[in-house]
């Protein structure tokens, strides 16, 4: 696996994000990438793309992958330690729907956090990454961009 990956997410994403919406942040790992706006501290709220492990996936999902490949999940999470807080988090972005329905599409499915039933999220899992093709950075950290773009006015409203 490509150790720098994520890395590599979030250094494009810093470039292709657009202005405007406070001081970029993200911290990267072996697994994933999180990307916030403001304080030092990574927010509760964020945008993250994480290889998602197959045990968060359905069973129709497991069959889709294949030892090479991976699933990975992007999107907007609400990690905070208060279910309620996640859950209204979530409600308000979910208030503003028209805002971000046209860039993200039908792809984006809101609920409970693949693998923390507390925590909320709006995201999409793509299957079968190979997280070797070179394409791999761009591609996730333009949806990313997506994310962000049309989540972000809404969390700062």
């Amino acid at each position: 696996m490509q150790l720098h990956l994520f890395e590599q997410v979030g250094e494009v994403v810093r470039a292709m994000a657009p202005d405007g919406l406070g001081v970029y942040r993200h911290k990267a790992h072996r697994r994933g990438v999180k990307v916030w706006y403001g304080p030092d501290k990574a927010r509760r709220d964020h945008f993250e793309a994480q290889i998602l492990p197959s045990r968060h996936l359905g069973k129709e999902q497991q069959a889709l992958q294949t030892d090479d490949t991976f699933a990975i999940e992007i999107g907007f999470h609400a990690e905070f330690a208060d279910e309620a807080a996640n859950q209204a988090a979530l409600d308000a972005v979910l208030a503003r729907r028209k805002v971000w329905s046209k860039v993200l599409g039908d792809d984006a499915e809101a609920g409970p956090f693949l693998g923390n039933d507390s925590w909320r999220r709006l995201s999409e899992v793509w299957l079968g990454v190979d997280v070797e093709d070179p394409d791999l950075a761009f591609e996730v950290a333009s949806r990313l961009v997506d994310y962000i773009e049309s989540v972000q006015p809404v969390l700062d409203s």
